[in-house]
C-alpha cells in the first residue's frame, strides 16, 4: 500500500528536523509535491542529471538528498544545460525532491557520528554548540480514574523524555474542589452544587519546542470542561546539539597508520594531509566534520585534537592549520556518500515499526568529480 509523501517525510523529521539546520540553509522540499502517494523512495548524496536519470529508470516518487539541489535562487528555468533541463525531468515524471543537509550533520546518530563509527572512534562532544532548547514542567490536575489516559497521551506527545529514559512522570494524591455554574457542562458534579473529588497531580517535563502539542495531548484526553494546569519555565536541564564530533582512538598510534585506516574506511585511493614540521606523529584525539568543515579547525584545536578531518581546506586554511601544529585530513566531501546506506537501513526500520508497503534504494550513480590518478 502506498503512503502519503506527507506522512513519510512526518516520521523523517522526527528523527532529522528542519530546525536542526544551520540558519540559512534551503532544507526541505525543493521539487514538485509530497502531497501524493508514494511507493518507491531513494537516497542520494546530490541530485544531479545522472541520478535524475536513474530516479526516471527506477519509477522513483521520492528523491531524498543530502546536498539541496537549489542551493542558491535558480534566475532562470531553461532547457539548454544539462543542470537546469534536470528540474523539468524531475517536475515530467512527478518525482518529488526533498533536501536534509547541515540538520543531517547535527542530529544524534547522524552523519558525523557515523563516521567516527566506520573509525572507531568514542565519541566524547561536538567540535561547536549549534542549538539548546531548554525544558518546561507541566503539573495538571486529573481525575485519578483518567491519570493513566492523560500520563499515556503525555508520553506520546513527547514528555517525560530524561536522558535514557521516557514516559518519566511523578503522581501525587489529593482533593479538588469546584462548583459548576450556570454556564458549565461538567463532565463530573452537578450544576450550582459544591462538588470534590479526589484527583492526581501528574507531573512532567519536556523540551519546549513540543509546548504545543503537549498541551494539545492534554486537552484532547482530559475529562473535565476547564483543565487545571500549571506550566514552568525551567533553567536546568538544557538538550544541546552541534556541528561536528570530537573523541579519541582506543589506543594512540602513528600518523601513517591511521592513514591506512581512513583510507580503508572510506574506500578512497588518496588523501590530502597537512602535518605540521615534526617528526613521529602520533594520532588519538580526533576531530571530525564531513562537508566543508575547514572554518571549524580553531574549535579542534580548542579541544586539544591530534588531527582534524574534513573536506575541501583550502591553501591558505591549510597553512594555518599546520602553523598551529593541527594534523588536518581532506578525504574530500564525497565521503558523506556513507549517508545512502545509513538512511535506507534506518527507511527500512521505519517500515516495519509503521508497517509501511515502500520500496527504498540506494542510488548507484557516483557523483564525485574527482579522481586520483
Amino acid at each position: 500500500m502506498a503512503v502519503n509523501g506527507k506522512v513519510f517525510i512526518r516520521k523523517f523529521e522526527e528523527y532529522c528536523p528542519q530546525w536542526l539546520a544551520e540558519k540559512g540553509d534551503p532544507v526541505g522540499l525543493h521539487v514538485g509535491t509530497l502531497n501524493k502517494p508514494i511507493q518507491r523512495v531513494m537516497m542520494t548524496l546530490d541530485v544531479r542529471p545522472e541520478v535524475v536519470q536513474e530516479a526516471i529508470e527506477k519509477k522513483i516518487d521520492l528523491l531524498i538528498a543530502k546536498h539541496p539541489p537549489i542551493f542558491h535562487p535558480v534566475k532562470r528555468l531553461t532547457t539548454d544545460t544539462p543542470q537546469e533541463k534536470m528540474y523539468t525531468e524531475l517536475l515530467k515524471h512527478e518525482i518529488a525532491v526533498y533536501a536534509a543537509h547541515t540538520n543531517m550533520d547535527i542530529v544524534e546518530d547522524g552523519l558525523n557520528d557515523w563516521f567516527c563509527e566506520k573509525l572507531a572512534i568514542k565519541v566524547e562532544n561536538y567540535l561547536l554548540k549549534t542549538h539548546e532548547h531548554y525544558y518546561k514542567k507541566l503539573a495538571v490536575y486529573v481525575p485519578t480514574q483518567a491519570a493513566e489516559t492523560l500520563r499515556t497521551a503525555l508520553a506520546e506527545a513527547g514528555a517525560g523524555i530524561q536522558g535514557n529514559y521516557d514516559c518519566t512522570s511523578f503522581t501525587s494524591m489529593g482533593e479538588g474542589r469546584f462548583r459548576p455554574i450556570k454556564q458549565a457542562e461538567p463532565a463530573i458534579g452537578k450544576k450550582g452544587q459544591l462538588t470534590q473529588v479526589e484527583e492526581a497531580k501528574v507531573e512532567v517535563i519536556f523540551p519546549e519546542k513540543l509546548e504545543k502539542q503537549v498541551l494539545e495531548a492534554m486537552d484532547r484526553v482530559h475529562p473535565y470542561e476547564e483543565v487545571a494546569f500549571d506550566l514552568f519555565s525551567l533553567n536546568q536541564p538544557v538538550q544541546t546539539w552541534g556541528i561536528g564530533r570530537i573523541g579519541e582512538l582506543s589506543e594512540a598510534m602513528p600518523l601513517e597508520i591511521f592513514l591506512k585506516i581512513v583510507k580503508e574506511a572510506f574506500q578512497l585511493d588518496g588523501l590530502r594531509v597537512v602535518c605540521p614540521d615534526s617528526d613521529n606523529l602520533v594520532v588519538k584525539r580526533v576531530a571530525i566534520c564531513g562537508g566543508s568543515g575547514e572554518k571549524f579547525y580553531p574549535y579542534a584545536l580548542a579541544q586539544k585534537a591530534d588531527v582534524y578531518i574534513t573536506g575541501d581546506i583550502d591553501y591558505h586554511t591549510a597553512q594555518d592549520m599546520q602553523s598551529a601544529g593541527l594534523i588536518a585530513i581532506d578525504p574530500g566531501h564525497y565521503i558523506e556518500s556513507l549517508c545512502k546506506e545509513k538512511f535506507v537501513e534506518k527507511f527500512e526500520t521505519w517500515k516495519q515499526e509503521e508497517g509501511w508497503s515502500l520500496d527504498f534504494f540506494v542510488s548507484e550513480t557516483n557523483t564525485n568529480p574527482f579522481q586520483f590518478q
